[in-house]
């Protein structure tokens, strides 16, 4: 029976010439014999610690950020697992691997099969132009990278993102899931879809 764990890496984001210091959360979706991985972000180790004696299926990217996507190369070649991306954000991947492509692509209504559960591939643009979440429905959970937080909307004031854009794909993509799914954020605490769609109208008024 598929289950999730978590792991937590600490290193840095870096964009438009500006550097933060980040913590990302890791998802790793399986059961005892494989599973699949969302996000490399800092660590390699940290994430096979998770990983264990299990056979990879997949590296899953939400988006190219270099806190999403760094260590995604070599935990590839540690694993033999292809990392995917949506397409629309090689030009984000780029920036930190000018040199290495991912092995394959993520589209719209894809479904990864891991498990004996499946993740559906929603394209949420926004925050980057190829952000995706993976809703599991078996699991009752959606991931959602950087496109959707406890508290609103993921960032949208730096290069390749747009305000409106990750709004309407909250609203249509998002916010029209079960509310009471589990909302497993690319960074901090989770939430859910019911939660974040009371907030709906703040994030209009507040803009970001």
């Amino acid at each position: 029976m598929a289950h999730i764990d978590r792991a937590v890496t600490t290193g840095t984001f870096s964009l438009d010439g500006e550097t933060f210091e980040v913590d990302n959360n890791v998802w790793v979706i399986g059961d005892d014999s494989e599973c699949v991985v969302i996000d490399a972000p800092h660590d390699v180790e940290v994430i096979l610690d998770v990983i264990g004696a299990r056979r990879v299926r997949a590296i899953l990217a939400t988006h190219a950020h270099d806190d999403h996507i760094r260590v995604a190369p070599e935990l590839s070649r540690v694993t033999g697992a292809p990392v995917l991306l949506h397409p629309d954000d090689m030009v984000v991947w780029r920036l930190t691997h000018p040199d290495i492509d991912p092995s394959g692509e993520l589209s719209d209504k894809q479904t990864i099969e891991v498990a004996g559960t499946a993740l559906h591939v929603l394209h949420t643009p926004g925050h980057a132009p190829g952000a995706v979440c993976f809703h599991g429905p078996d699991l009752g959970v959606v991931f959602t990278g950087d496109t959707l937080f406890h508290g609103g909307p993921g960032a949208t004031g730096r290069s390749y993102s747009d305000f409106d854009t990750i709004l309407s794909s909250i609203a249509t993509r998002l916010l029209s899931l079960p509310p009471e799914t589990l909302v497993h954020t690319g960074h901090g605490e989770s939430t859910t879809i019911g939660i974040e769609m009371a907030r709906l109208d703040e994030w209009r008024r507040r803009g970001y």
